[in-house]
């Protein structure tokens, strides 16, 4: 009967080398805390045997898992749904793969990031529209994980990735002007539990003042019950429109801050018999595929999601691989207005009406 060769372990290299098994570990990951000549007696005997040491039991020794992990701000089932999170997902693996990297999705929700960090499953986290003092965030910078925040308040000692969300949202704001809508809605991006409140460097409150900027120039002012917040789904946007009509609103425009809501308030504006753009016209933000397959095709601020995705994990690794750990980058990514057929001149039935704001 033919033998099965047995895969030498580190405690046979110890025994021949007459050291112990921790000499050994540091031989292959630190061998800096042992003497040039012994490091080097250890491996010349690990050779002779055939060992190597196992990739796994490597990287745990040294926490390294080469996984990244990606925060998301709200539950998996339901940012996977938004046609955005997979584009920007996209350009997370693309960077990631391209490095050596695999990726671990984690949702704050049951205190599943404390588990993951408290096995140190991942060497750094992309954290993704979640406020910089959101108890997630915190944790993982309590525990000197290296982190870059996309879309949030921007820490100095992390790196940080946004487009320019109040030029972008001032394009949307100016066409709608230009096309003479002053009755508007806007609907914008719920904050994430448990906070529930709305970041001040964050995608909300940076295209809510970029809107209301384009507004305040030509003497409107947008209040606060012209603007309704939601999940940043189809069914959001719906749910939003909805609620503003019936709360008795009757905009010539709305303004989405993304174009899943878009998508979703043009549905529910199908679903009234009303036409886009004839009885309203919608603007998005974000542009992704699914807006110009839409009818009509979606107008929209184009941002480079992936791209975005892509910057996060550049910067991430910069850290992680200790290439330039102590200058944090923050990058802004430029935006631009996409017209397409959403939009169109105020209906001739409110020009009379919108004339006398």
């Amino acid at each position: 009967m033919e033998q099965r060769s047995i895969r030498p372990r580190i405690a046979d290299v110890a025994r021949e080398a007459g050291v112990s098994k921790t000499a050994v570990s540091f031989a292959f990951n630190s061998p800096d805390r042992l003497a040039a000549d012994t490091a080097q007696r250890i491996r010349d005997v690990a050779e002779q045997l055939g060992y190597t040491p196992h990739p796994v039991a490597r990287m745990l020794s040294q926490r390294e898992t080469l996984t990244i992990g990606v925060l998301t701000p709200q539950a998996l089932s339901v940012i996977f749904s938004n046609p955005f999170f997979g584009a920007f997902s996209e350009g997370v693996a693309v960077a990631a793969e391209a490095s050596g990297y695999g990726l671990f999705f984690i949702s704050p929700v049951h205190g599943s990031l404390a588990r993951a960090m408290s096995r140190a499953t991942v060497d750094g986290v992309v954290a993704i529209g979640l406020s910089d003092d959101h108890p997630e965030v915190e944790q993982i910078r309590r525990a000197g994980v290296p982190i870059v925040l996309v879309d949030s308040t921007a820490l100095p000692e992390h790196g940080s990735v946004e487009v320019d969300d109040i030029g972008g949202a001032r394009a949307a704001a100016d066409h709608a002007i230009g096309l003479g809508h002053r009755d508007v809605l806007i609907i914008g991006v719920e904050p994430p539990a448990p906070s529930n409140t709305i970041d001040k460097g964050g995608v909300t409150a940076m295209r809510l003042r970029g809107y209301r900027e384009a507004f305040a120039d030509i003497g409107v002012d947008i209040s606060d019950d012209r603007v309704l917040v939601g999940p940043a789904s189809i069914e959001g946007g719906m749910a939003a429109l909805n609620g503003a009509w019936e709360a008795g609103l009757r905009p010539t425009v709305v303004l989405a801050m993304s174009d899943a809501m878009a998508i979703g308030a043009m549905r529910a504006l199908r679903d009234m018999r009303l036409s886009v753009p004839g009885d309203v016209s919608v603007v998005g933000f974000d542009d992704i595929d699914l807006a110009k397959h839409v009818d009509p095709p979606l107008t929209t601020v184009h941002q480079p999601i992936r791209r975005k995705g892509e910057e996060a994990v550049h910067l991430l690794l910069s850290v992680v691989q200790r290439r330039d750990p102590a200058k944090p980058e923050h990058r802004r990514l430029e935006t631009r207005l996409i017209i397409r057929g959403s939009t169109g001149p105020v209906p001739r039935a409110r020009q009379k009406e919108v004339a006398g704001r």
